[in-house]
């Protein structure tokens, strides 16, 4: 265990505190790394990032520039609101800038020249500044001068010995030019951060960053989504839900309302998911503000992500059922959050919850819809596999986990765009049916696995005051097409009233 603290202790920061942990603590100090990605993926951002963290050490640094001028890399700086103050700042000029018109090399090829000129400038520029932090950008000019993959590779080894006896931390920026994936490059640097890049069809461009390799360091394996914005990189380490867990009391929670906690069995319990699936407007975002306002009204903080409407919409829902909505959004017990699918990533969601939940200890979260959270996804499998992490995160820590699922169609055969079932703990089906000329709505619960329910499919309303359930509909067959039979007497509907409510 001391060893661990020692080795955690002296590691580097990267100036990121999502790539540090990534990395389990940071860089390992006096090593040379390698961050490769297309132009405009972050690169030149993440090194300035790592370069001012180590200004707040009193570090020296070093920033050697062949790509970029040095007022280019000062506007960058500017629109973050960083300083450049004690950063030293290093613009390579081409040796041929520097000669005459009339100036020839006749007895050695040009670039045999230039590479030469170009490291031995570097070399003096270390020695007369004697950084402890370096990074050079970028080695695609390094590679056009060096002409062949055999004297590049040559002069990397030769930036590599001069940097280990110098205890530098370096980092080599690369856009990537070269055609084929640099490999040799990759087999001569300490570690490898690889940044990308990803247009979509519709929305804003996503970024995500992957340690391909990190020598002797556990690192965080796969993608991990980023965003730049307006003070540098955010970067949003996977999740994986196996390294938190919390102490709880597995009690039931209320819905404020007494039918449907009858019908779950006494209510949903802390540490499990559940699922209101069924078609557009039945009702799936009424039931699941319910759990959201009653955790306000016993004291205990709760979120609304809302994908699919507006803030308006919700809070004038509310007001027509006569819950108090705003009252609590004001006290802060409850908040409600729109989220635009097109604009923030899956690992940038995920970690906005991580954030509520552990810094606002909130004990119930409702996502409306999957759907739009399914709009967020590449691909459906990995929608999929990452709700999975997120649900066993939320259950470790006795987060009662509400997801609403609109399924395709009104009546009658009605499909879901995903199955998502399987992975949550109760499963709540809300459907349509008509009887007496009017559209009613029924709910059952089809699963739960934390304990006993109700088997009745029974009618529900959204009345003034909220949701109202009725008795067992026993003497109705094929609810749940959208076309009930009436098999008994006497019919056990509610009052003809009207909703309050229609979503």
């Amino acid at each position: 265990m001391a060893s661990e603290k020692t080795d955690l202790h002296s590691r580097v920061s990267t100036g990121m505190s999502g790539l540090d942990n990534i990395l389990g603590g940071g860089l390992d100090p006096d090593r040379l790394y390698l961050v490769e990605g297309t132009p405009g993926s972050g690169k030149t951002t993440l090194a300035l990032q790592f370069l001012l963290d180590g200004v707040r050490g009193n570090e020296k640094v070093l920033y050697i520039t062949l790509s970029e001028s040095e007022p280019e890399l000062r506007l960058v700086a500017e629109r973050h609101g960083w300083s450049l103050d004690g950063v030293s700042i290093f613009q390579l000029v081409p040796p041929e800038a520097s000669h005459g018109p009339d100036h020839e090399v006749t007895l050695f090829h040009p670039s045999e020249v230039e590479l030469g000129e170009t490291t031995k400038m570097i070399f003096e520029q270390v020695r007369r500044n004697e950084p402890v932090r370096v990074v050079f950008d970028s080695l695609s000019e390094m590679r056009l001068l060096a002409q062949n993959s055999l004297r590049y590779r040559r002069q990397i080894l030769a930036l590599k010995h001069f940097f280990a006896g110098r205890k530098c931390t370096v980092l080599l920026l690369d856009d990537l030019s070269s055609r084929a994936e640099d490999l040799q490059l990759h087999s001569i640097a300490h570690g490898v951060i690889s940044l990308e890049q990803v247009a979509l069809d519709y929305g804003a461009d996503r970024r995500r960053l992957r340690v391909m390799k990190m020598r002797g360091i556990p690192f965080r394996g796969g993608y991990h989504d980023f965003k730049i914005e307006h003070g540098g990189l955010s970067i949003f380490p996977r999740l994986i839900a196996a390294e938190h867990h919390k102490e709880f009391h597995e009690e039931p929670i209320s819905s404020g309302c007494e039918g449907l906690d009858a019908l779950l069995g006494g209510g949903l319990h802390r540490g499990t998911s559940a699922l209101l699936i069924g078609g557009a407007g039945v009702g799936k975002s009424t039931v699941a503000l319910a759990y959201a306002v009653a955790a306000a009204e016993r004291g205990e903080h709760a979120i609304f992500f809302a994908f699919d409407e507006g803030l308006g919409t919700i809070f004038a829902r509310a007001d027509s059922l006569g819950v108090a909505l705003r009252g609590h959004v004001t006290t802060g017990r409850l908040a409600v959050q729109q989220i635009d699918p097109a604009e923030m990533s899956p690992g940038e969601f995920v970690a906005l919850v991580r954030e509520t939940v552990e810094k606002r200890n909130v004990r119930v979260v409702v996502i409306d819809s999957l759907n739009g959270y399914l709009n967020a996804m590449p691909n459906e499998k990995f929608l999929i596999l990452q709700m999975h992490e997120l649900l066993s995160y939320l259950d470790q820590l006795g987060v009662v986990t509400i997801l609403v699922l609109a399924q395709h169609g009104l009546m009658g055969p009605m499909q879901s765009p995903l199955d998502i079932s399987y992975l949550s703990d109760t499963v709540i089906m809300l459907r349509y049916f008509e009887a007496d000329g009017l559209v009613r709505r029924a709910l059952s619960v089809v699963k739960k696995r934390s304990g006993a329910h109700e088997h009745w499919i029974r009618e529900f309303r959204l009345a003034q005051g909220g949701l109202q359930v009725g008795p067992p509909l026993n003497q109705f067959r094929g609810i749940f097409t959208g076309t009930p039979t009436y098999v008994g007497e006497t019919k056990p509907l509610m009052s003809n009233g009207e909703d309050a409510a229609n979503t």
